[in-house]
């Protein structure tokens, strides 16, 4: 028998402590709920004291329930956080309400062993007749953690390759592009050399897709307006001749509007094909004027993408189905690959307009 029993003073059982310290908890039903839940259940009291514990508790910090039960709360948290806890405790106590503990910071478990483990942390406040009390309920993260770690170094790893592989599209481009600069500088015939040119700038429209996709580090989707607008300075730079009388304009919207890379390159390939049309076309006998490419959006995610000039106009019973001209053959196919609708000209004004959704199109389960 120790001292205290022959004083006369009962020392109760860690149960009893548990009771006593807890009144209002004595209901068997709340504490097998606390007793079996599958995270760690720690209640504390305003001083920080620690009255009652779970199984799970001590099998996650590797401690005795009677080691733990009278003891400050400080005993589970790392050395390095014990002078921060108190203050957030004291802080939660001043405005107790449920929320999870250290939003937006790493928090860590302390083992009996001083090893450490991430933790995620919910209090609960609980009123007793000593005051208000803080049911903890702590769980280990630590396989969490891992698997997040895994992602994240695939993640990476993938965003490397897809870089790499666009660096190289973009590089292999490029020289596609050369090559048929050279060949078009070492041929005589004026339409041989223009079909090589034109053929030079689909390559160029679909490198500088790749290009800002590089910049950009984002392989989903693009900026549309800046990419016409570096598009615009291809190609006036393509139609040198033409650039001291024959101003390209860009007008877009000051936000950004962001394609789907599916959609993008058609989308620059259908742009590049009506303003080389208008720089061949539009502007003969050293005619001046402009070329305009208009990007305007909507509250409903559409977007309308126009290419209108103010040269000669278009032939008398102009025909797009008729045409035989590529390029503006090509304006059909790049629309329905933009998943879009084509406003054709009307009478000699060419304008060419063509409507379609900012968001993705549905893909097919077939």
């Amino acid at each position: 028998m120790d001292d205290s029993a022959e004083n006369g003073t009962a020392v109760p059982a860690t149960d009893d402590l548990q009771r006593s310290a807890v009144p209002s908890m004595r209901d068997d039903a709340f504490r097998r709920v606390v007793e079996y839940a599958p995270s760690a259940m720690v209640l504390i009291d305003h001083r920080g004291i620690i009255v009652l514990v779970n199984a799970q508790t001590e099998l996650l910090f590797d401690y005795p329930r009677a080691a733990l039960i009278g003891q400050s709360v400080d005993i589970l948290v790392p050395e390095r956080a014990r002078e921060h806890h108190m203050a957030f405790r004291e802080g939660f106590l001043a405005e107790p309400q449920p929320r999870p503990m250290g939003i937006g910071r790493d928090l860590f478990g302390r083992r009996a062993d001083g090893s450490e483990f991430p933790v995620e942390i919910g209090l609960n406040p609980m009123d007793t007749h000593e005051g208000v009390m803080v049911l903890a309920s702590i769980v280990d993260i630590t396989e969490r953690r891992r698997a997040q770690q895994v992602l994240e170094q695939a993640l990476l790893e993938k965003t490397v390759l897809l870089n790499e592989v666009h660096h190289r599209v973009k590089n292999n481009l490029q020289v596609i592009s050369s090559l048929l600069n050279l060949q078009a500088s070492n041929v005589d015939d004026p339409h041989v050399k223009d079909i090589l040119n034109e053929s030079q700038n689909r390559v160029r429209a679909m490198a500088l897709t790749h290009q800002l996709l590089y910049e950009r580090k984002d392989f989903s989707r693009m900026d549309l307006g800046d990419y016409l607008d570096r598009l615009a300075q291809l190609l006036l730079g393509a139609y040198r001749s033409g650039a001291g009388r024959i101003d390209l304009r860009l007008i877009r919207p000051d936000k950004p509007v962001y394609l789907d890379l599916e959609r993008a390159i058609p989308c620059g390939l259908l742009v590049s094909e009506l303003v080389t049309n208008a720089f061949k076309h539009g502007f003969p006998d050293q005619r001046r004027g402009e070329i305009l490419i208009e990007l305007v959006t909507d509250e409903t995610d559409g977007a309308r993408l126009t290419v209108a000039d103010n040269g000669v106009g278009l032939p008398e019973g102009f025909d797009l189905a008729t045409v035989k001209s590529l390029g503006l053959q090509l304006v059909p196919l790049l629309v329905d690959q933009l998943h879009g609708t084509l406003e054709l000209p009307t009478g000699c004004d060419t304008r060419f307009s063509i409507r379609f959704s900012m968001q993705p199109p549905a893909r097919s389960s077939a």
